[in-house]
């Protein structure tokens, strides 16, 4: 298990780290397709956990928004 981080951070500076994470994880299920239709099964899988990853991340920090 991962060490917590404490941090400090503007509610602009989480909507940035969101859209970032966001283009991110777009990358990662663009690479996931690409891997589907070359009947790439590893890559597809080690695609899909990193944007399932981010995803989670993302749910984290968008939890802490006003808005959410």
């Amino acid at each position: 298990m991962s060490k917590p981080i404490k941090l400090t951070l503007s509610e602009d500076e989480v909507e940035i780290l969101v859209d970032a994470l966001e283009t991110d994880m777009e990358g990662y299920l663009e690479s996931a397709k690409e891997a589907r239709g070359n009947n790439n099964r590893e890559d597809v899988k080690t695609f899909t956990e990193a944007a399932e990853r981010i995803q989670a991340v993302m749910s984290k920090l968008q939890a802490l928004l006003p808005d959410a």
